[in-house]
C-alpha cells in the first residue's frame, strides 16, 4: 500500500503544482520554484543520455535558458509526440523544446516562441528502388509518419487538396529511427523525416537517401501551455533566442550539434556501419581499457582510429605511417611505441600524442573546441594549427573556436594567404575533413555503440491506480 501512495505522489504532485501557476504568471512560478520543467523527445538530435550524462541539442538550450533565468533545470523524456503535447496541455511542464515544427493547429492551440531555426520535410526511401520525384510518383503507397506530427498534418491536408489516393500510416514514437528502420528493413517504401535528422541518422542507414523535399522550409518553435499565463515566460524565451543569434553562440551550437552530419558520403557511412558491426567488437575492449589509462572517451578514441585505419592494425600508408592509429617513426618514437602495428602500443601511442597536444593547447581554449583543434593538430601539426589560428584572429574571429578555425584551415592552401604565415602552405581542407569525419563517427558511436545510459519508456502506471484514478480521471484534473 505504501508503494502505491508513493506512485500516486510521484503522479499527483506535478499536477498539483502545475495548477499553482494557472493564476499567476507562468514565469513567476518557475522563478519561485526554482525550476524550469522541459519536455523533451528522446532522440540522438533532442535529448538523450550518454555516459557524461545528459546530451542533445534541445537538451543544451534548455540548459542555457535555465542559466539564463538563475533556474534549475529538470528534463522531461517523451516518447511520443502525444505524451509529449499531453503534458503541455495539461501544465505539467514550462516548455516542450524538442525540435518541433510551428503549425496552424498547434499554433491555435499552445502558446509558442519566435522561430529559432528551420527544417524541411524530406521523403526518404531505400536506394536501389525507384526514386520517385514527387507525391505524383507515390501514388497510393504508404508512408510513414510519426503519429501526431506536423507531417501527419501536411498529409491529411494534402488529401483534401489535389492528392486523395494518398496513403500513410502513423507510428506511435517521439524519435524518426523507428521511420528508418522500416524503411531500411524493406517493411515499408517511403517515411517523412526532417531534414536535421534524417542528416545526423544518415550514417546508421547508408542504404537511406533523399527522395525529394516535402514543401517548403517549416520554422521551430518552442511551445507553452495554452492560455495567457505563459506571455512573461514567451518573452523571456525569445529574448534569451535573439542574445543567442545575435552573439553567434546559436550558430555555434548548432554546428556543434549537426556540423559534422553531412561530410561522409553515403559509401563511406555504409563502410562505417559495416565496420562497426564487424571489425569493432575485437577492438573495442582494448580501446575502452587504453581510453580509461589516459583518461579520454573511448568513442572519441574509436573514432580516431576508425578515421586512420578503418581499425586495421596492419594498415600502411604510401608515406610510411602505420598501424591502428598511422602513427609515423619520429612520433611512435616520442611516444614510446616499439611496434606501430601492435594495436595497444598504437593505441597508446595515439592517446598519449593527443593528450599531449591537448594539453600545449592554449589554456583559455574550452571543450569541445580544445579537443576538435587538438584533433586538427594531431592530423597537420601544431605550426600549422597554429598559423589557422593567427589567420582567424586577423580575420576577426575567434582563434580559440573550433567553427571559426575550421574557416580559415583551407586558406593555408593559398598562396596568398600562406605566404603570411610562418609556417607556410599546409593542406588545410583535409584537416577539416580529417576532424568533421571523426567527430561524426563519434556521434555515431556514442548513441549507437554503447548500449548502456539511454532513457527507457515508463512503466505502464495504470494498473497501480484504483478506479477514481484511471487514465481518463487523471486527463480531467
Amino acid at each position: 500500500m505504501r508503494a502505491v501512495s508513493a506512485r500516486l505522489c510521484c503522479i499527483l504532485l506535478p499536477l498539483l503544482l502545475a495548477a499553482g501557476c494557472s493564476n499567476g504568471d507562468r514565469l513567476s512560478a518557475i522563478e519561485e520554484r526554482g525550476e524550469l520543467w522541459v519536455v523533451s523527445r528522446n532522440s540522438p538530435t533532442t535529448y538523450y543520455l550518454d555516459k557524461n550524462g545528459a546530451a542533445g541539442f534541445e537538451y543544451d538550450l534548455a540548459e542555457r535558458f535555465s542559466e539564463y533565468l538563475g533556474v534549475e533545470l529538470k528534463m522531461h523524456p517523451a516518447f511520443s509526440l502525444d505524451a509529449l503535447f499531453t503534458r503541455l496541455r495539461r501544465g505539467e511542464v514550462d516548455i516542450a523544446a524538442a525540435g518541433l515544427s510551428l503549425t496552424a493547429l498547434r499554433g491555435d492551440e499552445f502558446g509558442h516562441s519566435a522561430p529559432y531555426a528551420s527544417l524541411t520535410p524530406t521523403v526518404i526511401y531505400k536506394t536501389g528502388n525507384r526514386r520517385p520525384a514527387s507525391l505524383a510518383d507515390i501514388g497510393a503507397s504508404e508512408i510513414l509518419v510519426l503519429r501526431d506530427s506536423s507531417h501527419a498534418e501536411s498529409l491529411r491536408a494534402l488529401k483534401l487538396t489535389g492528392f486523395p489516393e494518398l496513403s500513410w500510416q502513423e507510428i506511435e514514437e517521439a524519435d524518426s529511427m523507428e521511420l528508418l528502420e522500416k524503411v531500411a528493413s524493406g517493411e515499408a517504401q517511403f517515411a517523412i523525416v526532417d531534414s536535421n535528422e534524417f542528416r545526423v541518422q544518415q550514417s546508421l542507414y547508408p542504404r537511406l537517401a533523399t527522395a525529394f523535399e516535402l514543401g517548403n522550409e517549416q520554422e521551430m518553435v518552442w511551445y507553452l501551455p495554452p492560455g495567457q499565463q505563459g506571455e512573461q515566460l514567451r518573452s523571456a524565451v525569445n529574448a534569451f533566442f535573439a542574445e543567442l543569434r545575435d552573439s553567434g553562440e546559436l550558430a555555434r551550437m548548432r554546428e556543434q550539434h549537426f556540423g559534422h552530419a553531412a561530410v561522409l558520403s553515403r559509401i563511406g557511412s555504409h563502410t562505417f556501419a559495416r565496420n562497426m558491426e564487424s571489425t569493432l567488437p575485437r577492438y573495442e575492449e582494448m580501446i575502452r581499457q587504453v581510453a580509461e589509462e589516459y583518461q579520454l572517451d573511448w568513442h572519441l578514441l574509436a573514432a580516431i582510429a576508425y578515421q586512420e585505419s578503418h581499425w586495421d592494425p596492419k594498415a600502411t600508408s604510401p608515406t610510411g605511417v602505420r598501424g591502428l592509429m598511422m602513427l609515423t617513426r619520429p612520433t611512435a618514437r616520442e611516444m614510446g611505441v616499439k611496434d606501430r602495428t601492435d594495436p595497444r602500443q598504437s593505441l597508446r601511442g595515439g592517446a598519449r600524442y593527443l593528450k599531449d597536444i591537448r594539453r600545449r593547447l592554449p589554456e583559455d581554449i574550452t571543450e569541445p573546441d580544445r579537443t576538435w583543434l587538438a584533433l586538427a593538430a594531431y592530423n597537420i601539426g601544431m605550426a600549422h594549427l597554429e598559423d589557422a589560428r593567427v589567420l582567424t584572429d586577423r580575420q576577426g574571429a575567434d582563434p580559440d573556436l573550433w567553427s571559426d578555425v575550421m574557416e580559415r584551415l583551407p586558406l593555408l592552401q593559398k598562396r596568398q594567404y600562406y605566404r603570411t604565415t610562418r609556417y607556410g602552405y599546409a593542406r588545410g581542407l583535409e584537416a577539416v575533413s580529417y576532424v568533421q569525419n571523426i567527430r561524426h563517427y563519434y556521434s555515431i558511436l556514442q548513441w549507437q555503440a554503447s548500449p548502456v545510459d539511454q532513457l527507457a519508456p515508463p512503466q505502464d502506471v495504470q494498473q497501480y491506480l484504483p478506479p477514481v484514478l484511471s487514465r481518463t480521471a487523471l486527463r480531467a484534473l
